[in-house]
C-alpha cells in the first residue's frame, strides 16, 4: 500500500521519469523520506513533511525552494556538475506548485537525488570537521544577500533565549518536589549563567548583529560528502529561516565537538574537542572571512557556549515539565541529557583560552 501511495505522489510531479522502486531513508528524525529509483537516472528524494512539528508547511517548502534557487543562480558560472551537486534542486508539480498536497492532507516535496554521496553521523577526523565548516560557511555566504523578510519563521522563537528562559521559569512552577530536588544544582547553574547566555540575544535585538538566512540544524549529517571526504552541499533545509550566524556555528560545534553521545551518563567521557572546533572554524571562515563582521567573529566562541547552554536548558525544562517534549527511555533521561550538556559547557569554558587563541 505504501508503494502504491509513493508511486502516485511521485507521478504528480513534473519530472518525465519512470518509477522503478523505492527505499526508505531513515537518517532523519522528523520527516518521512524516500529514495525513488527510476528506470533511468537521475533518482529522486520524495519527502512527506511532519505536520506535528511544522505548522506552516507550504511556507516551509517555499522557504527552502527559494533559498535553493538563490544559490543556483550564484552557481550559474560553475560547471554543470558543480551546479547539479552544489545545491538541492526541487521539482515542481505538474500544476507548477512547490509541493503536492494529498487528499489526506499530507504535504510532499520532491528533490533530485545527489548520486555518489555519503553522510557522516559523527565526526571522526579534523578533515571532516573542516569540510563541514567550509560548506556551512559557503551556504551562509551564498545566501548573504537573500531578502530574509521573504522567509517564513517555521519554528517561532526557536533560538530565542528570552523565550527559553520563560519556558524554564514556567516549568519551575509545575515541577514535582522530587524533580526540583534532583535538579537543584543545575537549576542554580542556569541562574548563574543567565546574563552571559543572553548576550547574543541582546546583540541581535539591538541590530548590532545582522539578521541572515540561517540553516538552524547544522549537525554534520546534514552535509553531503563525496567518497573522498570532500564536502558537496548542505542538505535538510526544512528549518531555513531568519537568524544570526552564531546559531548555525554554535549548533554545529555543539554536535561535532562532544566526545560522547548526547545522553552519555558517564560524564568523565564528556569533553569538548578543541581540535575539531579549530578545524570546523577554519573551514567555516574560508568563505565567511569576506562577509563576517569583527563583532560576529569575536562572538563565535560565545556562540558555541550559548548553543550548548540552550540545549541543556531545554532538556532541563522538559525534565521539570515531566518529559512532555523529548522522547525518553527512562525517568531521568532528560536530566541526564541536561547534565551531559552542562558538562560539555564546563569543558569548553575551561579550554576557552585555547579556543580564543
Amino acid at each position: 500500500m505504501l508503494e502504491t501511495q509513493l508511486k502516485y505522489v511521485f507521478s504528480q510531479f513534473d519530472h518525465n521519469a519512470e518509477y522503478k522502486s523505492f527505499k526508505e531513508l531513515t537518517s532523519g528524525h522528523i520527516n518521512d523520506t524516500y529514495l525513488i529509483e527510476t528506470v533511468k537516472k537521475p533518482y529522486f528524494v520524495l519527502q512527506r513533511i511532519n505536520q506535528g512539528v511544522f505548522r506552516d508547511i507550504p511556507g516551509l517548502i517555499e522557504n527552502k525552494v527559494a533559498v535553493s534557487r538563490h544559490i543556483q543562480k550564484k552557481l550559474e558560472n560553475k560547471s554543470r556538475k558543480k551546479q547539479e551537486r552544489g545545491v538541492l534542486a526541487f521539482v515542481r508539480t505538474k500544476e507548477g506548485l512547490a509541493y503536492y498536497k494529498g487528499k489526506e492532507g499530507n504535504y510532499w516535496d520532491l528533490m533530485y537525488f545527489i548520486d555518489k554521496s555519503v553522510t557522516h553521523e559523527t565526526v571522526k577526523s579534523e578533515e571532516i570537521a573542516y569540510e563541514g565548516g567550509k560548506l556551512m560557511g559557503k551556504f551562509l555566504t551564498l545566501t548573504e544577500d537573500f531578502d530574509v523578510s521573504k522567509l517564513v519563521e517555521v519554528i517561532p522563537k526557536f533560538h530565542d533565549m528570552s523565550f527559553r528562559f520563560l519556558q524554564f521559569k514556567d516549568a519551575l512552577k509545575v515541577a514535582s518536589k522530587e524533580r526540583l530536588c534532583e535538579a537543584k544544582s543545575y537549576i542554580q547553574r542556569v541562574d548563574k549563567l543567565k546574563e552571559e547566555m543572553s548576550i547574543l540575544q541582546t546583540l541581535k535585538e539591538s541590530g548590532a548583529i545582522k539578521i541572515r538566512v540561517t540553516h538552524n540544524d547544522t549537525k554534520i549529517s546534514n552535509v553531503l560528502f563525496n567518497k573522498k571526504g570532500k564536502g558537496i552541499c548542505v542538505i535538510d533545509t526544512d528549518t531555513v529561516m531568519p537568524g544570526i550566524i552564531h546559531y548555525d556555528f554554535g549548533d554545529a560545534i555543539r554536535t561535532i565537538c562532544n566526545t560522547a553521545a548526547e545522553d552519555e551518563t558517564n560524564l568523565d567521557l564528556v569533553e569538548f574537542n578543541v581540535e575539531y572546533y579549530k578545524a570546523y572554524k577554519k573551514g567555516f571562515l574560508k568563505h565567511m572571512k569576506s562577509t563576517i563582521t569583527p563583532l560576529e567573529l569575536k562572538h563565535l566562541p560565545l556562540a558555541a557556549k550559548t548553543m550548548i547552554f540552550i540545549m541543556a536548558l531545554r532538556f532541563l525544562t522538559d525534565y521539570l515539565n515531566g518529559d512532555i517534549y523529548y522522547k525518553t527511555k527512562y525517568p531521568q533521561h532528560n536530566l541526564d541529557r541536561a547534565k551531559n550538556q552542562f558538562k560539555l559547557l564546563k569543558s569548553l569554558s575551561e579550554q576557552l583560552s585555547k579556543i580564543e587563541s
